[in-house]
């Protein structure tokens, strides 16, 4: 009222104390807003974390199967000539080295959010003839002895060598666990298709 009397003093002190109280709200409300941006990042995080322990995990079992087999193959001199030795050394220390690099990649993946392909051309049947050759302790195990591939071809294709063998590897060796027979034997069949609609 501008009468300075006791109800004036009170209407400044209510707009003061409402003034205050407008700001601290407003101060709670971004506080809030920060939290819950805390929170979702954490659960982000925590659920990336979740999935590379998965990926890794899944993607490290069929070179730990197969720098066991070889190992073992080792220990027990299941092939006594120099040439096949040297050949078992040569897989459990190119899978070791795969185990290192997919880790290492995948630590990447989750720290930048994508993956990185490195493209390039290479004949893939040589790529699956190895990939056959260096499961071959995992198919006698299994008792196949029959791979059907044509791997005289050449197919060259351009993409990520690394990727794509990890790819074919899995298929490969889901093909082995999942093998039944055909005519009294077990028998695993790899054809390539052309697809002339996909580039």
């Amino acid at each position: 009222t501008g009468s300075n009397d006791e109800i004036d003093e009170l209407g400044k002190s209510i707009n003061l104390m409402s003034q205050k109280l407008e700001g601290t709200i407003k101060q709670l409300r971004s506080s809030n807003i920060e939290l819950e941006r805390d929170i979702e990042e954490k659960s982000k995080i925590d659920e990336m974390r979740k999935q590379f322990i998965s990926d890794v995990s899944h993607e490290l079992k069929t070179p730990i199967a197969l720098i066991q087999g070889y190992a073992e193959g080792l220990v027990e001199n299941v092939n006594a000539d120099d040439e096949s030795r040297k050949y078992y050394a040569e897989v459990i220390l190119d899978e070791s080295n795969k185990m290192d690099k997919l880790v290492r990649l995948e630590l990447r993946r989750l720290e930048y959010g994508k993956r990185e392909f490195n493209n390039d051309t290479f004949n893939i049947c040589e790529l699956i003839q190895e990939v056959i050759r260096k499961c071959n302790v995992m198919l006698e195990e299994k008792g196949i002895k029959e791979v059907r591939f044509e791997a005289d071809k050449k197919v060259n294709v351009y993409a990520d060598e690394f990727y794509i063998e990890q790819a074919f590897t899995n298929y490969f060796t889901n093909a082995i666990k999942h093998t039944k027979e055909a005519n009294g034997e077990p028998c695993i069949e790899i054809k390539l298709k052309e697809d002339k609609e996909k580039h």
